[in-house]
């Protein structure tokens, strides 16, 4: 018989996982294609860190309107073009402020914070009348809202106010003073329906200093008593914006008419301000 032959297999040794990884290697414009699929958020908490080349292309504008211009809808164009146009010239000192536009995403979102009551009265700034401000479940259903709650007033006017820092949300002055956007502004009001309620709300643009450079204001007449729980809608866009708006000042009022003791008065929610891109 013949012998046994033994074929055992030799192990490939595995690469080194640097040597694998090591996208230093690429060409600038490969690794620049590559860094263009990293969620933004990653791009400037890790890879920015990595070196000094990772850095400076991090830093700079051509990543990012890479990012940008995956975006072929008539929006993503608009804003590619406006966004080309209006940025700050490059500096080596100076990361680029699409980055951080890119990370928090301003554009097309509600910029107030906490805007039904989901989290309590946390961040607004607060004057209450009569028995003060609650936050309570919604008597009926409020279209679009995160959540289906309400601040609620009393029997004496109740007022609160958020101020946006809208450089703080990722909006480089240059672009707020292009022209090119506009503040649109939106707030739901209602009553319960055995007490009629009044409302007033004032929103106001200001600028570094926060001087007043555009205002709007909307005192509707009140609700009566016995009205099915109904819930009306203010909105408001301001464009053709003048240059230096840095904050915008929103600010409601609210009250019932039958000054009644607890929370009968006015019910506000899902209250916004979204920037968005001119559609010429």
């Amino acid at each position: 018989m013949g012998a046994w032959i033994s074929r055992t297999r030799v192990p490939t040794p595995e690469p080194d996982p640097q040597e694998v990884l090591d996208l230093s290697r690429l060409p600038p414009e490969l690794l620049l294609l590559v860094l263009s699929h990293v969620p933004p958020r990653t791009l400037l908490m890790h890879c920015r860190r990595v070196c000094r080349a990772w850095r400076a292309l991090v830093d700079g504008q051509a990543l990012w309107l890479l990012l940008l211009a995956r975006d072929h809808s008539a929006a993503g164009r608009a804003l590619l073009t406006l966004a080309r146009r209006c940025l700050p010239p490059a500096h080596e000192d100076t990361p680029c402020p699409l980055g951080q536009f890119c990370a928090l995403r301003p554009l097309g979102r509600n910029l107030i914070s906490n805007p039904c009551g989901q989290e309590g009265l946390r961040k607004w700034m607060v004057r209450h009348g009569g028995d003060g401000w609650v936050v309570e479940k919604n008597r009926k259903p409020v279209p679009g809202a995160p959540s289906q709650t309400c601040f609620v007033t009393s029997f004496s006017w109740c007022r609160k106010k958020q101020v946006v820092d809208l450089v703080e949300k990722g909006l480089w002055p240059e672009l707020l003073d292009s022209g090119g956007v506009e503040i649109a502004v939106s707030d739901w009001w209602g009553a319960r329906h055995d007490s009629g309620c009044k409302y007033r709300l004032f929103v106001t643009l200001l600028d570094a200093h926060q001087n007043v450079i555009d205002k709007f204001s909307a005192v509707p007449d009140p609700i009566e008593q016995w009205n099915n729980d109904v819930y009306l809608q203010v909105t408001h866009v301001f464009s053709g914006i003048r240059r230096g708006i840095r904050f915008v000042s929103f600010e409601h009022w609210g009250q019932d008419t039958q000054f009644w003791a607890g929370h009968y008065g006015a019910r506000v929610t899902n209250s916004s301000v979204i920037i968005r891109v001119c559609q010429s």
